[in-house]
């Protein structure tokens, strides 16, 4: 799989590709359902995805909370494991939000980029202030003999499968309805950095990982497995907030303990899956009384990953 960050200066061998259109953020079974529509539609020809970095969101709407699903390099992983051969990564900044969604698709679509037939779903906007629709797409793609594939949602129980429910599911404190939305766990991703070492003290040492622009989940302890860059994958409990009994609150942070696991972690990037939610956040009396919940929590994460 190759990444593009540059749409000006696209290789000559990453054109010609059938494209997805969208954000992409979590990458999950709708987007699957996307993908798999258009590979079936040409097979012809190699997958792509057009996609944005940063997420057009952060741009309009900088003040709101930290919302992304995965970072974009664990997105392109992703796409690669589904098939996608080439990801063209645009940045999203001021100058490129106000191109035309003529602009859009005549310039950078067709002519900077080659693509050869576009899908999309349903509700997809694009080009300046979201004015262009799917049926604009496709009067702009038919006048230059380009192929369009529409494709409606993926549908559950609850409805149309989308990144803002996935969202919800975790802030909500419910990773296990989120993982069947995604197809996988979710995960946070970070590298491990300096803590104050108070885990250590308690006899539960922790890997610190902030959680940068990745959605914060509910706050308090879960059941996790933990994937190590050389790919090892152990159990381990977790904890997500702002440690009220310490009397931190600067930020919300992911504490991690891995099980049966003494080595040295720090600098190293891990990735965190969130299997269950054991309990809210809460404050404790003291340092004891805390040290006491954390062995409480370790031993239900062992029953529950033991399943």
């Amino acid at each position: 799989m190759e990444l593009h960050t540059d749409w000006k200066n696209i290789p000559e061998t990453a054109r010609g590709t059938v494209a997805a259109l969208g954000n992409f953020d979590g990458v999950h079974q709708g987007h699957v359902h996307l993908l798999r529509a258009l590979a079936a539609a040409r097979p012809d020809r190699p997958l792509s995805v057009v996609t944005f970095n940063p997420h057009p969101r952060q741009l309009f709407r900088p003040q709101d909370p930290n919302f992304r699903l995965m970072l974009p390099s664990v997105r392109t992983k992703i796409l690669a494991e589904n098939g996608v051969k080439h990801v063209f990564q645009i940045p999203f900044d001021e100058q490129f939000s106000h191109l035309s969604a003529e602009e859009f698709v005549e310039d950078i679509l067709l002519r900077r980029l080659g693509i050869v037939h576009i899908a999309c779903g349903a509700d997809f906007a694009f080009g300046h202030r979201r004015v262009g629709n799917t049926d604009y797409l496709e009067k702009l793609l038919t006048r230059h003999e380009v192929g369009m594939t529409c494709v409606s949602p993926l549908m559950d129980e609850g409805g149309p499968i989308s990144s803002s429910r996935i969202r919800r599911w975790l802030q909500e404190g419910y990773p296990e309805k989120a993982m069947q939305e995604l197809g996988r766990p979710w995960s946070i991703v970070g590298p491990v950095v300096k803590g104050d070492q108070r885990g250590r003290l308690l006899g539960f040492p922790t890997a610190n990982i902030p959680l940068g622009e990745q959605l914060e989940p509910a706050r308090g302890a879960y059941a996790v497995r933990i994937t190590l860059p050389d790919g090892r994958i152990l159990p381990g409990v977790a904890n997500v907030g702002r440690r009220p009994t310490i009397n931190d609150g600067k930020e919300s942070r992911l504490e991690v303990h891995l099980f049966d696991f003494d080595e040295d972690l720090y600098g190293q990037t891990l990735s965190v899956a969130l299997i269950a939610l054991l309990r809210e956040e809460k404050r404790f009396s003291g340092l004891d009384e805390l040290k006491e919940q954390i062995a409480v929590d370790a031993q239900q994460a062992r029953q529950i990953l033991a399943r």
